[in-house]
């Protein structure tokens, strides 16, 4: 059964009509889509089926899901699938999490610029990670991981990085055998840290100089050269936060952990408190105050702006891929990697998506059934109808029983 405590769909539903009157003009396309998508995920609007026990001959009214990558209802299974996907890729080593953080003045810039300083963060990250990793001071090898973009810190604020998972070792330069890092240490991060720092500023300084950086209010005045390398210079004597957390207890322990980070989206409904005249409280961890979990009040209008900021640009790939995990040659690096690792090889095809029904897929990733009675719990929910959407100009009035 779905959750009953207020969610952010409540919100966009109750307030987001006219906190989108306001903005109109100031709000992009894709959110714009985000918001309408989440007020009507899982209601009348878009459409949905009447399913029937076998059993008890119970009934219930099944909406169809929005499947917004912004919505916090509808990344379950796309989340179960990826970790699914990845599991056959683990490697019979320890893994690495490496966490890259932009200081406060970049994050100003990307959040004007967020297509072209996202792209510029994933690559100065994944050149550190190579480059380090293929010098024989440090590993001599070429690595390969994945990379999580997060835009957010817990109170919903402006806080880019990057979440990289790295196995414990690569291949040699000749692929004759697996080069392992030491137990429990993986590369240098004040190595790492000087490195990413060149790097993402040389990218945002050519950025710049190709005329790709825009600049609006408060950062306007960084449209001149002059000013926006004075703006950058105290960035380059900062201690850039580059983080390596401890290895993994087990390359399975690894699936456990990075899917709390795959498919998040910028605040999960389980956090929202309540809503109450025009304000909404939610839940949050204060990392600066001994991880205290506190309760933070927003107006509406405050919390839907902090909330759609988090909304990527349209096609923008949030999870990217690097070195032996490189979409061109991953099946042949991965197949040398278990060889010269001792693990066994699997031939075991995988069942085309399209020939499953997504139920199916559901309960065989998460063992949640969603076709049994949840009223008598021991029939199938049948379909015996389907309907069709209902148009609305008011997404607040929409039928979501």
């Amino acid at each position: 059964m779905g959750r009953s405590g207020p969610e952010v769909a409540d919100i966009f539903r109750r307030y987001g009509a006219a906190w989108r009157e306001q903005h109109w003009a100031s709000l992009s396309t894709e959110r714009r889509a985000a918001m309408m998508a989440i007020e009507r995920c899982r209601t009348s609007a878009l459409g949905g089926h009447v399913e029937q026990c076998d059993r008890c001959g119970e009934q219930r009214i099944a909406y169809n899901s929005c499947r917004s990558r912004s919505c916090p209802k509808c990344q379950s299974l796309a989340r179960a699938e990826w970790i699914e996907a990845r599991r056959a890729e683990l490697l019979d080593t320890q893994y690495f999490h490496v966490v890259f953080t932009v200081p406060d003045e970049i994050a100003a810039i990307a959040f004007q610029n967020a297509s072209t300083v996202y792209k510029i963060l994933f690559h100065a990250a994944a050149e550190t990670l190579r480059t380090i990793a293929a010098d024989r001071k440090h590993l001599g090898a070429e690595i390969g991981f994945f990379a999580v973009l997060h835009t957010w810190g817990q109170n919903l604020s402006h806080h880019p990085h990057l979440h990289c998972v790295v196995p414990g070792g690569g291949l040699s330069p000749d692929e004759s055998r697996w080069v392992a890092c030491r137990p429990g240490f993986f590369l240098p991060v004040a190595v790492l840290s000087r490195l990413f720092r060149r790097l993402f500023l040389e990218g945002l300084q050519k950025a710049f100089d190709a005329g790709g950086l825009r600049f609006f209010s408060s950062l306007e005045r960084l449209r001149d050269p002059v000013a926006f390398r004075y703006y950058l210079d105290p960035t380059r004597q900062l201690n850039w936060v580059v983080y390596a957390k401890p290895p993994f207890a087990g390359a399975e322990r690894v699936l456990e952990y990075v899917g709390r980070y795959t498919h998040r989206v910028a605040i999960a409904n389980s956090r929202i408190v309540n809503i109450e005249d025009g304000k909404v409280r939610f839940r949050w961890k204060d990392y600066r105050d001994a991880n205290r979990q506190k309760v933070m009040t927003l107006a509406a209008g405050e919390f839907i702006r902090r909330f759609l900021v988090h909304v990527l640009p349209e096609g923008f790939q949030r999870i990217r891929y690097y070195g032996l995990l490189g979409n061109r040659y991953r099946k042949q690096k991965l197949a040398r990697c278990r060889e010269l690792l001792g693990m066994q090889q699997s031939d075991t095809p995988v069942e085309p998506k399209e020939r499953r029904d997504y139920r199916d897929k559901v309960e065989e990733l998460t063992g949640v059934s969603l076709r049994q009675c949840p009223f008598c719990h021991q029939g199938q929910m049948v379909c015996i109808e389907v309907l069709a959407p209902v148009a609305s100009q008011d997404p607040i009035v929409l039928d979501t029983s």
